[in-house]
């Protein structure tokens, strides 16, 4: 299957550098997070396939579903995975929207509901992250549980207490400051060192698969 033309909105789920490493091709176009009237504003000439990954959430208003629909409507591809695409696959999948990876499946399934399982908040210059998503913390906390690093309960109880904290607070350092008292120092400790040297993101992760995939089929 042959596209004129394929355009990745992407931000803070994955590096530029390492998405140009996997995708990098003439008629590949990334463009940042995308906002609300992004999808109305693609003109469908010849055949387009849109990667959504990225949008905002605090700092504008991201496509909506009926955006997205539109634009499919008139003829556009469109593929989600890992943030903002992964929402609105499963909302639109029925309709052929295209969902990629684990975040998306556990959306489908219901194992997770919450828009701030994905929210985060970044700097619009170069994306870097001023907080944390609550799935990639979720994720995180399962290895270093695999790990030996932090009990099964005490991956439970820092869990919830990263879930407590309002999304565009949620960061690491603010999460074990709360867990304090809660868990062991000592797990405490363990779980800083491996946070700042094995830290796991499922949202970069679903995006590599995406890209992967988008090269497989232009």
């Amino acid at each position: 299957m042959n596209y004129d033309k394929v355009i990745i909105f992407l931000g803070p789920s994955l590096k530029r550098e390492k998405a140009l490493d996997i995708l990098n091709h003439e008629i590949v176009e990334y463009r940042p997070p995308a906002r609300k009237g992004d999808l109305l504003k693609i003109k469908p000439e010849g055949k387009i396939l849109v990667g959504l990954i990225d949008g905002v959430f605090l700092q504008d208003y991201p496509p909506t579903p009926i955006e997205v629909y539109t634009a499919m409507q008139r003829g556009i591809k469109l593929i989600g995975a890992a943030s903002i695409g992964a929402l609105r696959a499963v909302e639109l999948e029925r309709f052929g929207m295209i969902g990629i990876g684990r975040i998306f499946r556990l959306y489908k399934s219901r194992i997770i509901e919450d828009d701030d399982e994905v929210a985060v908040t970044f700097s619009e210059h170069d994306y870097t992250l001023h907080s944390e998503a609550m799935i990639d913390i979720r994720y995180t906390l399962y290895h270093a549980y695999k790990a030996s690093i932090i009990s099964r309960e005490s991956m439970r109880k820092i869990a919830r207490i990263a879930k407590s904290i309002y999304f565009p607070y949620r960061s690491y350092d603010s999460i074990l400051e709360k867990a304090k008292g809660i868990v062991s120092k000592e797990e405490i400790e363990a779980l800083q060192e491996y946070i700042r040297h094995s830290r796991r993101s499922l949202k970069e992760e679903d995006s590599v698969k995406l890209l992967k995939y988008v090269k497989h089929i232009i």
